[in-house]
């Protein structure tokens, strides 16, 4: 048997797999190509950043392959998803995104992606309530202080993480069923809004339990209720907004991982399987908790039927309040 003839066979053989294999055996092989790209959809600093980093390193023992976070904030989220789904649809690049998710779809008028066709969840990560905080020097005491200060019309500036995001959308329900006004300030991601709560540049912020507890466990920040529909474990003297005069008001927030719908099901399915198995590691299910995330995982069909009721939910806040996009 001669090196040339061993050459032939190995290229003729070669060309053989890639026209004949089928698309679940190219899955196989996978993650073996090259490093797995985690889009973080907002800047560095935000809990999306924070919960893309806690999951890359595990997945990477797991799967014997490096595991890269991508920061690509902008628009809600939408331009770091819509990255996503330009790049190849081959099981190396998928998108961590927050609960802005759910609401892009019915403020965006021009949106690059249908939000329920295009992509696919693989997990859905976590909730968390959204709380309400003030500097700690301001004259918000309590919630009952916001809540009269916004009747009376004094300009009630809030922060947010962005035009459209859940915090934005639940602060305007809030206003439009308690006869309130709130001004918005917009924010591009929740390191930003710490940044400027902490300094007592903005009054009031309202984001997730996750960013605001390192400065509330510092003191610089005060809470001042919650949106879940109990009372937050971490944070147990803290009221809902719900039962702070606002019956039946509930806006949690939430992470997920998505992949194109375009990716292999063997991929999904596996990838699924192996951030199930990390979100179960004891270190990544403390650090996730310790910020105030509930932890959810299970099936892909688990996180799409939660996703999407989400989008519709939201989407008929939207249309019922009339509320648009700053």
């Amino acid at each position: 048997m001669t090196v040339s003839w061993i050459k032939r066979t190995a290229c003729l053989t070669g060309a053989l797999l890639a026209v004949g294999l089928p698309m679940g055996t190219w899955a196989q092989a996978w993650p073996t190509k090259q490093p797995i790209k985690l889009v973080a959809v907002f800047p560095p600093g935000g809990s999306v950043d924070q919960v893309a980093r806690i999951l890359s390193g595990p997945l990477s023992q797991q799967l014997g392959q490096s595991v890269v976070v991508e920061n690509k904030g902008g628009a809600s989220g939408v331009i770091g998803t819509a990255s996503v789904l330009s790049a190849p649809a081959d099981g190396y690049t998928f998108a961590v995104v927050f609960d802005t998710h759910g609401v892009n779809q019915s403020l965006m008028p021009n949106m690059p992606y249908d939000s329920k066709k295009d992509l696919t969840p693989l997990v859905l990560v976590g909730t968390s309530a959204m709380m309400l905080t003030t500097h700690v020097n301001t004259e918000y005491k309590t919630f009952g202080d916001v809540v009269a200060a916004a009747k009376a019309k004094k300009n009630v500036a809030y922060g947010s993480i962005g035009n459209g995001s859940l915090a934005h959308l639940a602060m305007s329900l809030l206003g439009k069923s308690g006869g309130m006004e709130f001004n918005h300030v917009p924010f591009k991601g929740g390191g930003p809004l710490m940044n400027d709560a902490i300094a007592g540049h903005i009054p009031l912020s309202m984001a997730t339990v996750f960013l605001n507890k390192p400065h509330i466990d510092s003191k610089r920040l005060r809470p001042l209720a919650v949106t879940s529909a109990k009372r937050v474990a971490e944070f147990p003297d803290v009221p809902t907004i719900a039962e702070a005069g606002f019956a039946g008001f509930e806006a949690p927030a939430w992470w997920a991982l998505l992949a194109s719908s375009k990716t292999p099901p063997d991929i999904i399915r596996r990838m699924n399987e192996e951030l199930n198995k990390a979100l179960a590691n004891p270190d990544v299910s403390k650090r996730l908790v310790a910020q105030g995330i509930e932890i959810s995982g299970g099936s892909v069909e688990k996180a799409k039927t939660f996703i999407d009721g989400q989008i519709d939910t939201w989407a008929k806040v939207v249309r019922e309040n009339g509320i648009k996009p700053d």
